[in-house]
């Protein structure tokens, strides 16, 4: 079989068995090759193995507090959120622009959020590495029968450290578990705010004029709320359809990213 390699949107990032068209002769003998070299293996050593489970906590560890760090921005969004609805909601004279403004601090978040999460995924996706390839056999078979160049893998991790998802995958899985349903309230209370305040509203005029902000008509001003929101779920929907295709040409459950 040709050699292992990495699969995700970064480059040399995720490791995964390579797919080559070989005969079932030459997969026999390439599986006989590596049985050979399974055997003639050093096996670990008990320092080593001890090593190793040092350094599967120490990743816990620095994947547990990246982990806490996304919760954070999460929690700062809600919160601006929450600020902003009181302020709009507070009266029926209120402006609704704080509902607009917030989507700029709200989307900031978003940015640095997907950013942490790249950081976070590189320690669990190591850490996920070593129980995958490490620590299951042993709990599977008794015995350390470990996959070719799983070592490897995880040592290239090491020496040359790289994000193992792009920018764009980050903040698509940030907006499917989090920020979609912060952005779904914000868009929700903007419209509430437009129909229901100062008086419902009776026309779609009112509602364009409901929406003017200064010298910006209403018009550009919800043309562009649509793309801010259609933009945001594009992304999300575009992650989806790529984390999926990603899953499905996995031939191994066991991957990093």
């Amino acid at each position: 079989m040709p050699p292992a390699k990495f699969d995700t949107d970064q480059k040399g990032a995720k490791y995964l068995p390579g797919s080559g068209k070989n005969s079932t002769l030459a997969f026999m003998a390439t599986a006989k090759t590596e049985q050979t070299a399974a055997e003639n293996r050093a096996p670990l050593t008990s320092a080593e193995i001890g090593a190793l489970a040092h350094l599967y906590r120490g990743e816990i560890y620095r994947s547990t507090v990246w982990r806490t760090r996304l919760d954070t921005t999460t929690n700062w969004s809600v919160v601006t959120l929450g600020v902003a609805l009181s302020i709009s909601f507070s009266s029926p004279n209120a402006s609704p622009l704080p509902l607009i403004l917030v989507g700029v601090l709200i989307i900031f978040f978003l940015m640095l959020e997907a950013r942490r999460y790249r950081y976070f995924n590189v320690f669990r996706a190591r850490a996920r590495w070593m129980e995958t390839h490490f620590y299951t056999p042993m709990l599977i078979e008794g015995d350390l029968h470990l996959e070719k160049h799983w070592q490897d893998v995880l040592a290239a991790d090491y020496l040359r450290p790289e994000y193992h998802v792009g920018v764009m995958t980050a903040i698509g899985r940030r907006i499917r578990r989090n920020y979609f349903w912060i952005l779904l309230i914000q868009s929700m209370a903007y419209g509430g705010k437009l129909a229901v305040h100062p008086a419902g509203v009776q026309s779609w005029q009112q509602v364009l004029d409901r929406a003017d902000i200064g010298p910006f008509p209403g018009e550009l001003v919800l043309g562009t709320g649509i793309f801010y929101v259609l933009l945001w779920g594009g992304i999300a929907w575009w992650s989806a359809n790529t984390d999926a295709a990603r899953a499905r040409k996995r031939s191994s459950a066991t991957s990093m990213g």
